[in-house]
């Protein structure tokens, strides 16, 4: 069940909350090549932007590199520049399992929770 508990973020930072280090750990040991999730704002969806989620082997040189209770996560400058001070969270509920960011930058989001508006 959902566990999800309030995490403050400074300004322009990202976290990953502890659900998510625990299911992206999973995740990753059972992928023999791949070493780090990788988060991407792109533009599209149904609000104007949309997250994307990929698992990668590796990070670029300029790339912001989050590592928490074993997990990485990547996020490139120009998608950093949309997520500052979210938090990346992972969330099981009634309605299903996902990865979710809570952007304070979003002003409106669809209800799937993959794609937001600035």
């Amino acid at each position: 069940m959902n566990d999800t508990v309030e995490i403050e973020v400074a300004e322009g930072e990202v976290v990953v909350s502890a659900n998510a280090a625990r299911r992206i750990s999973k995740i990753l040991e059972s992928e023999d090549q791949m070493n780090a999730l990788r988060v991407s704002v792109e533009g599209g969806g149904c609000s104007g932007f949309s997250y994307k989620f990929d698992l990668t082997d590796t990070a670029q040189e300029d790339d912001l590199v989050l590592q928490r209770d074993g997990a990485k996560v990547l996020i490139d400058p120009i998608s950093l520049m949309y997520m500052g001070g979210s938090v990346i969270d992972f969330v099981d509920d009634l309605i299903g399992q996902s990865f979710q960011i809570k952007n304070p930058n979003a002003t409106a989001s669809c209800g799937c929770g993959t794609s937001f508006s600035i």
